[in-house]
């Protein structure tokens, strides 16, 4: 299979990048501050604000449309990604005169943050100990302590120079699943390990 020349970029990412030229063959390939793969966008800076961005506006988009067919006035909205859920969890009657957190709470839901978050411990779990262990191997140090609480599945927490490191898969949701109860942990499947977890979230926020 040949190379599409036309749709080859260059994404330079870090500080310090020399920024060098490359080519296929004569042809030389261009530079781009950002790169679409797999359905996510991102920029030199290995960032995704900008891929949150045009998720919120799409959102925002589906949300006018709802007002506009129950006949509620339109407001323009633009800003963060968390606006679109807060907005529409706003059109259930009864709920509009209770705050955020209140409505998730009476709707049985969680926050973005807490949603990202399940996600990211769901696929530890596969990682660790389910379904794509063999695939997880390398992946997470072990922490090597004598202490006996928490769980006993821990794994060590690296240390890093640049802010973008944390924010890796392998980084960012270390520090979470050391947190996880052992009951949690030691669940024997992975539906088991999502209902433990949804009640540990709960309690926490």
């Amino acid at each position: 299979m040949k190379f599409n020349k036309a749709k080859c970029k260059v994404l330079h990412v870090g500080r310090r990048n020399p920024k060098h030229r490359y080519r296929l063959g004569e042809e030389w390939i261009e530079s781009s501050p950002e790169e679409k793969d797999s359905g996510v966008l991102i920029d030199e800076k290995l960032n995704m604000s900008r891929l949150c961005a045009l998720a919120a506006q799409k959102a925002n988009r589906v949300l006018g449309c709802i007002k506009r067919t129950l006949g509620a006035p339109v407001q323009e909205r633009h800003g963060a990604v968390g606006e679109s859920p807060e907005e529409g969890t706003k059109l259930i009657r009864g709920l509009e005169h209770l705050s955020y957190e209140d409505r998730l709470r009476e709707l049985g839901l969680f926050s973005l943050e807490k949603r990202r978050l399940r996600g990211d411990l769901i696929a530890a779990f596969q990682y660790l100990k389910g379904a794509y262990r063999k695939a997880g191997e390398g992946l997470f140090i072990r922490e090597c302590s004598d202490r006996t609480r928490g769980n006993g599945f821990k794994r060590k927490e690296g240390r890093f120079r640049l802010d973008v490191r944390q924010k890796f898969f392998t980084v960012r949701v270390v520090r979470y699943w050391n947190r996880l109860p052992r009951e949690v942990v030691d669940a024997p499947s992975l539906e088991v390990f999502k209902t433990r977890l949804d009640e540990a979230l709960g309690n926490v926020v």
